[in-house]
This record gives structure tokens, sequence and C-alpha cells, in this order.
């Protein structure tokens, strides 16, 4: 039987795979483009990801990264977070993502569930917390993250599921959405 810790760190794990996997062979345009009204796109998730990682699986617990990324503040409300200045190149952005992710790794192998750590920038009744609060925060965090990336990569090129495969049959897909969309329209 796996063990509460064990299963939600493989899931975080799995989660943070479909992310990267979101955004492999995307020009540096497509991975800033904003393809939603509030303007999500799929390197600023990474980018938030990583942030969250660093923060609530590594500060959390006095883990402070070696090198802190260039989007970090002194304030953690003025982050310039969910999309990337002209200067943050995508590669340096996963490469911080992957740090980030080790950095959590190592919290987690060394720490129990039942570790105390805190979060400074929650509501003083909340900041008290423990690694299993944080690792569940995070689990969700990043499979809520990986879903956004995957309409977004759809959005993009088509590319849909954990695989990345392409949605076969543009025509059935077509008729698939005018037959939804008929479906709704009863309810207007």
């Amino acid at each position: 039987m796996t063990d509460l810790k064990t299963a939600l760190w493989a899931h975080l794990r799995g989660s943070r795979s479909t992310m990267l996997a979101k955004v492999d062979g995307l020009s540096e345009y497509d991975l800033r483009r904003p393809l939603t009204p509030t303007g999500t796109n799929l390197l600023g998730l990474v980018k938030h990801l990583a942030g969250e990682e660093y923060g609530y699986l590594g500060e959390s617990f006095g883990r402070s990264p070696a090198e802190r990324p260039s989007w970090f503040r002194d304030d953690p409300f003025t982050e310039i977070d969910l999309w990337a200045t002209p200067d943050e190149s995508s590669d340096y952005i996963f490469s911080v993502y992957r740090q980030a992710c080790a950095h959590a790794d190592a919290t987690i192998g060394e720490l129990e569930l039942d570790s105390p750590g805190q979060v400074a920038h929650w509501s003083e009744e909340t900041r008290e917390t423990t690694l299993g609060v944080l690792l569940i925060r995070m689990a969700g965090e990043t499979a809520q993250h990986a879903g956004h990336a995957d309409i977004i990569r759809e959005l993009i090129d088509g590319r849909i599921g954990t695989d990345g495969s392409v949605a076969a049959d543009p025509e059935f897909w077509a008729d698939r959405r005018l037959e939804v969309q008929a479906v709704a329209d009863l309810f207007r």
C-alpha cells in the first residue's frame, strides 16, 4: 500500500511533467502570447509555478533558493507573475522551474507531512501550516495550471491530452463542436 506522502508527491511530479510537456516545442511567441481575456499564457504559468514551488515547498520551511529568480521581490505582492518580461527567456524560466522543483523535492524528501511550516503572506490566523497541507496545495495548483496549459496548447496547435497528440480528424471535432453549440443554443 502506498503512503499518503508518496501518493501526493507522485501526483505533483506527474502534473509537473504534464506542464512541461505542454510547453515542449513551441516558439517564444507561442509560449508568451495571451490566449484568454485575462492574458493567460504558457510561459507565465510555468513562471508562476516556479515561484509557488520555491515559496510553498521551500521558503515556508526556511529553505530559500540558492539563487533567487529574477522576478522575486522583497514584497511578495509585487512579483511579476503569470507573464514573462522580454529579458526573461523561456530557457531561463524553464531552468528556474526545474531548479524550483528539485528544491521542493529536497524539502519533501527530508521532512514529514506533519513538519511545521509558515507561509509569510497568509493571514496571521492561517500562516502556521504543515508540509502535508502545502504538498496538497502544490499538487492541486500544479494540476490546475497543467489543465489550463492543456487548453492553451489546444488553442495554439491542436495538441491535447497528456501525450501531446494532435486531435485526429479535424472534421470530426468541427462537427462535434457544432453539435455542442447546437445544444447550448437551446438554452439561450
